[in-house]
């Protein structure tokens, strides 16, 4: 009978645990994440980041649904931007349960 609790219990971990939603991030966090890193930076130390900026985001719950569109075209896009000049990205995780990646550009 041990047995078979050990094996229920290796499995329904395995499951569970393998279901996480967990997101890209210099720093991952177990319990949480919240970190901002840059990821692109062109002319920015001379004129700094753009005037136009716009952000796309991507999320996952329980690492078993994940929607969104978090790519530098999109966030493009929702700013009329066509000349970038800094990528930032913005990684958020909640216990594995839900998970956020947003993409913020600035340009011209």
């Amino acid at each position: 009978m041990r047995v078979v609790k050990a094996v229920f219990l290796a499995v329904g971990s395995t499951v569970v645990l393998g279901g996480c939603a967990i997101v890209g991030s210099p720093l991952p966090g177990l319990l949480y994440t919240d970190v901002k890193y840059p990821s692109y930076y062109d002319g920015a130390a001379e004129k700094g980041p753009g005037t136009k900026a716009g952000q796309a985001q991507a999320m996952s719950i329980l690492g078993l649904i994940a929607t969104g569109d978090a790519s530098i075209d999109a966030a493009c896009r929702n700013g009329g931007i066509g000349n970038i000049q800094t990528v930032d990205t913005h990684a958020m995780s909640v216990l594995g349960l839900f998970a956020t990646y947003t993409t913020k550009v600035t340009g011209e």
